[in-house]
């Protein structure tokens, strides 16, 4: 009986213990790795969904509308060429101003290729030249972490897809090309703590009950197809 004591007080007792400090170690632990890996995954998601809008954004440019598809997008990114303009000089030098506007009387005709000669050679001018520049010369040219291929993923997915829509929308009389793309903390967050991920979509869903009035969605998305909103983040 005394051995059996000895045993409970100086081995049992002390492993019960310390497993029970591991599990409530764990138990506030577990939640902030999740949102450690949580933020982490954010940003590489974040920057998928702004290249998407920059892309976006130069299709519209050159197009009047943006595009629902990806292979369209992609397509535009390799094959395209985009319109650049270049202003030089400032509009706020009243002296370029008035130099430009006595050379075009001079010679109405005069190109902007002319009047880089010329601004080249001292001249005080303002004037705009516009090129055409192949999209994948401009876009991303630095970026060493930008994959096309990837683009319509939704990153840590296993190879999820980034849902993508685009409208023309009648705003106050006015036709306005609209463009989202979304993806769900499902899908970015797999692999992880399902619980943890539940209660997420579960805060967000009340979060955006209050913010927005519905509470449909749970991840992160760039632009609304509903109304325009300068082709917004829900993060920003």
């Amino acid at each position: 009986m005394k051995v059996f004591k000895k045993v409970l007080v100086y081995l049992i007792f002390p492993l019960a213990i310390i497993g029970l400090v591991y599990l409530i170690v764990e138990s506030v632990m577990e939640p902030v790795r999740f949102n450690n890996e949580k933020a982490a995954r954010e940003q590489v998601a974040i920057q998928r969904l702004k290249d998407i809008r920059t892309l976006q954004n130069a299709y519209k440019t050159e197009n009047g509308k943006f595009t629902a598809s990806f292979d369209t997008l992609k397509s535009f990114y390799t094959d395209s060429s985009m319109t650049v303009v270049m202003q030089l000089g400032s509009a706020d030098d009243s002296i370029a101003v008035a130099n430009t506007e006595k050379l075009k009387r001079r010679n109405p005709r005069i190109k902007p290729e002319q009047m880089l000669e010329l601004y080249k050679k001292g001249e005080r001018l303002v004037f705009r030249i516009e090129n055409e520049i192949l999209v994948k010369d401009t876009l991303f040219k630095n970026r060493k972490d930008f994959n096309l291929d990837s683009l319509a993923i939704v990153p840590f997915s296993q190879g999820d897809s980034i849902k993508m829509q685009a409208v023309v929308k009648t705003v106050s009389g006015v036709k306005v090309p609209l463009f989202e793309a979304s993806l769900t903390y499902k899908s970015l967050l797999k692999g992880m703590d399902n619980q943890l991920r539940i209660n997420l979509d579960a805060q967000e869903k009340e979060r955006n009950e209050k913010k927005y009035g519905t509470a449909d969605f749970s991840g992160l998305k760039v632009g609304s197809v509903t109304a325009p909103n300068n082709n917004a983040g829900n993060w920003e």
